[in-house]
């Protein structure tokens, strides 16, 4: 009896995972992983106008942007997976096509990253604004968005470390699929059977706690120092590799190296000393962007200036300050004078 009762209070001590990650609504399947990255990239849209509107920037900006960087974005994320773990859709016995299927999970933050920004990019010269400062209002949001797409990784039981005997250890379950034994992804734990290594270190839990830290210290530093020119951005890199560094040390999924360290690793490595840099020297030119320089071409001056001051003065957040209202106020009063707008000046 005494066994019994260790046991279970050992299970109790540990993180039980979901049952399962798919359900179905008649033939349509409900993904957890997706309904996290749709909640994620609307979590990054909403506080990036936010932020953008704070900055100066004229409403509805961010959402345009959005356009073109989300579907840019998710191809690139695909697209770095491909690459990186082309064993598992390319050569004997694998299937291409399931390169395609990225609703089974499969997206590489890297990959996102750099195809949406070039999405941001198209969507700021139509807009006829610079992409730094774009990048800065949308770099809390995207850490967010991170952190809420990591708990995707946690429904589709991926992701996870080694055996560890600590409280928060992650119980990781058999799933079985009828219709397909080889398909666990889609299948369900019957009787909560754990697998060999189980419990487990949850590191797709270390890293959207690591990931809503970077958002605090990205939002502090921004509004403390009032950084620009995408250093907001690079702080964000910044923080974000210096973590996945370790946390996918712990990893032991399957994965490409390159002289005895992961993939990832020498990713992150990389783009931290890039990030960095990037801090340093963007420092050289000057204070944040003017918020007239965030207003798009396309839009009278009393009307985005309108539109910024009335959002303001609804406004609570805390990154609000005094200085870009007396820019505003200045910058409207030059636009009574002459009210041509800078798309025909």
């Amino acid at each position: 009896m005494a066994d019994v009762n260790t046991a279970s209070a050992a299970f109790l001590a540990t993180i039980p995972s979901p049952d399962q990650g798919v359900w179905h609504i008649g033939p349509v399947p409900i993904r957890a992983y997706a309904l996290c990255i749709i909640a994620g990239i609307i979590v990054a849209i909403w506080l990036g106008e936010r932020r953008w509107v704070n900055r100066g920037g004229t409403k509805g900006t961010v959402i345009d942007v959005a356009v073109f960087a989300v579907p840019f974005g998710l191809v690139g994320g695909r697209l770095y997976h491909v690459i990186t773990d082309n064993q598992l859709y390319f050569g004997e016995g694998k299937n291409p096509l399931n390169a395609l299927k990225i609703w089974d999970g499969g997206l590489g933050i890297w990959g996102a990253i750099a195809l949406g920004a070039v999405g941001a990019l198209i969507a700021c010269r139509r807009r006829g604004i610079p992409l730094p400062a774009m990048a800065d209002a949308l770099a809390p949001g995207i850490v967010i968005a991170q952190a809420i797409g990591r708990l995707g990784n946690y429904f589709n039981q991926e992701l996870y470390g080694a055996h560890t005997d600590l409280p928060w250890g992650l119980e990781i379950y058999q799933r079985y699929n009828p219709t397909n034994p080889d398909d666990f992804l889609n299948g369900i734990a019957i009787g909560h059977v754990p697998l060999p290594d189980s419990p487990v270190h949850p590191t797709f839990l270390y890293e959207l706690i690591w990931n809503l830290g970077v958002a605090l210290l990205v939002i502090w530093a921004d509004k403390k120092f009032r950084l620009g020119h995408g250093r907001v951005f690079a702080l964000y890199v910044a923080g974000y590799t210096s973590g996945r560094f370790w946390i996918e040390m712990m990893r032991t999924d399957t994965a490409n190296h390159i002289l005895g360290l992961r993939v990832n690793v020498w990713t992150s490595i990389l783009l931290f000393a890039a990030a960095i840099a990037y801090f340093v020297l963007a420092a050289k030119r000057g204070p944040r962007e003017a918020p007239e320089t965030l207003w798009s071409k396309d839009v009278p001056r009393e009307d985005a200036d309108s539109a910024s001051a009335s959002a303001d003065s609804g406004e609570s957040h805390a990154e609000v300050a005094a200085a870009p209202d007396t820019v505003r106020d200045s910058a409207a009063d030059k636009a009574t004078e002459d009210p041509k707008p800078d798309a025909e000046k």
